[in-house]
């Protein structure tokens, strides 16, 4: 395999450069179970409007205690579903929780939807914050740290070699292979969160780093030590989600609600101005809690905020 990624990848992430994307589904609901409806629409939007990714979520088991199931469907099955309706916009997991799931199925379905859809999957992975799934898949807790490290090790295996040897507690292989290998280029997989991991670990061993908004102080300090750690080993981009109320009125003044804000134009054009000269090299937005309906809100912002930055 070539040492380089996709299409995907090549497409959000340049230095010095903010790209954004849409966490599925583009809906504004208040309980913890989406409609889903017009989803197929708002994607093929989403990619004429000049947003450069679809986020999909893992979330195997419904919590009610959780209040959101994400896109409900399967990532892997819906993305490509999507992929089949759109032509060019990158398809991510955001994230696929890889201590449930093992790597040679996880990177399976990935490359399985990277080649059918021509490069356009981005593999963001983390190490899961739903205690009631772990039971139910009967692994324990605990093994989080470990179960990740070895997948994340065993998936790059998979996909950047022919016949790899393989040799940990989730398997051994000798003599076979997995296929497909992605489409052109390897597929990036990038750690959300900290996944029970060290930052060391993460710029180490993630083509990228996909995390959750911090006060501007704080996101600061924390891509500046991203940078530190990973600028000797080469460009890796870093990824922020951000929960988002636009407001009709342009100069409504921002205050924060739920992993973001609600504010209007004005400022979100200047956050995202601020946040790129600090590094975030993409953003996703998540319309779950608008207060407006999230496809009139994606056009404002396709329309009115993606040219300004």
């Amino acid at each position: 395999m070539k040492n380089q990624f996709n299409r995907a990848y090549r497409s959000l992430y340049n230095k010095d450069t903010l790209t954004c994307g849409l966490f599925m589904p583009i809906e504004a609901f208040a309980k913890d179970i989406p409609t889903m409806e017009w989803q197929i629409e708002y994607a093929i939007r989403a990619e004429e409007l000049g947003f450069k990714a679809l986020w999909f979520r893992d979330i195997p088991l419904r919590d009610p205690n959780f209040g959101d199931v994400g896109q409900v469907f399967d990532p892997f099955v819906y993305m490509s579903y999507i992929a089949s309706k759109t032509s060019a916009i990158a398809l991510a997991t955001g994230s696929v929780v890889l201590p449930l799931h093992h790597p040679i199925d996880t990177l399976k379905a990935a490359a399985s939807v990277d080649v059918l859809s021509g490069g356009r999957v981005i593999l963001g992975v983390a190490g899961g914050d739903r205690p009631l799934e772990f039971p139910a898949y009967n692994i324990p807790y605990a093994s989080r740290q470990e179960r990740f490290q070895e997948s994340v090790h065993y998936m790059k295996a998979l996909q950047e070699e022919y016949f790899p040897v393989i040799h940990n507690s989730l398997g051994v292989m000798t003599n076979s292979d997995m296929l497909p290998k992605p489409y052109e280029n390897a597929i990036p997989i990038m750690t959300t969160g900290y996944a029970q991991q060290s930052i060391e670990w993460i710029a180490k061993n993630s083509d990228g780093w996909i995390n959750f908004p911090r006060p501007l102080q704080k996101l600061e300090e924390t891509v500046g030590q991203w940078r530190k750690l990973t600028d000797p080993l080469g460009f890796k981009p870093y990824t922020q989600g951000l929960m988002l109320d636009l407001k009709e009125d342009d100069k409504a003044k921002a205050f924060p609600i739920h992993l973001g804000f609600s504010s209007g134009k004005d400022h979100l054009i200047e956050y995202l101005n601020l946040i790129k000269r600090i590094g975030v090299n993409h953003i996703i937005f998540y319309l779950k809690l608008s207060k407006r309906p999230a496809n009139e809100v994606m056009e404002q912002l396709g329309k009115e905020v993606l040219p300004h930055i």
